[in-house]
């Protein structure tokens, strides 16, 4: 992921990039048990991305997309929406193996939405987000993270 403007070095910011990076590396395991025709893993790694995407986009849509809107109105919808998608297409998989046919090519379909929401993110949302917050505005962005905690596995909150 980017690592040329700094904002990494902002814990928000830091936090959410290794999210980002855990999750695509998921996405590689996806690919490979997609290959093997293994849907139960598919299913499987569909509730681990949930598991981190589901604090991640808390702290996106509570804490640093509201500060963002202002300036960026028409990209914050779109971001919004985006996680709608994913959330619809990977919550197929919440608690059990989709039976529908169509569930994994779905799921490949959305990754790849997904890649491309990440890269959106790291390298317009991130670094927007530098240069426009303050230090009041990361805070609040900190709090939304102490309440909803991570979805990594090292997190002792997840």
């Amino acid at each position: 992921m980017c690592e040329y403007c700094g904002c990494q070095e902002v814990t928000a910011i830091g936090d959410l990039t290794r999210e980002h990076d855990e999750v695509v590396a998921l996405m590689s395991d996806v690919r490979t048990a997609h290959a093997a025709g293994d849907v139960d893993g598919m299913a499987v790694l569909a509730r681990r991305i949930s598991e981190i995407l589901s604090p991640h986009t808390a702290v996106e849509e509570e804490g640093l997309f509201p500060l963002l809107a202002p300036d960026f109105p028409d990209q914050v919808d779109a971001l919004r929406t985006e996680h709608r998608h994913v959330e619809a297409v990977l919550g197929a998989a919440a608690t059990a193996t989709p039976a529908d046919p169509d569930r994994p090519a779905a799921f490949m379909d959305v990754l790849s939405e997904l890649r491309a929401h990440i890269l959106k993110e790291q390298d317009g949302v991130f670094p927007a987000a530098l240069t426009t917050l303050d230090g009041a505005d990361w805070d609040a962005v900190d709090a939304v993270r102490a309440r909803v905690g991570s979805g990594l596995h090292h997190d002792a909150t997840a």
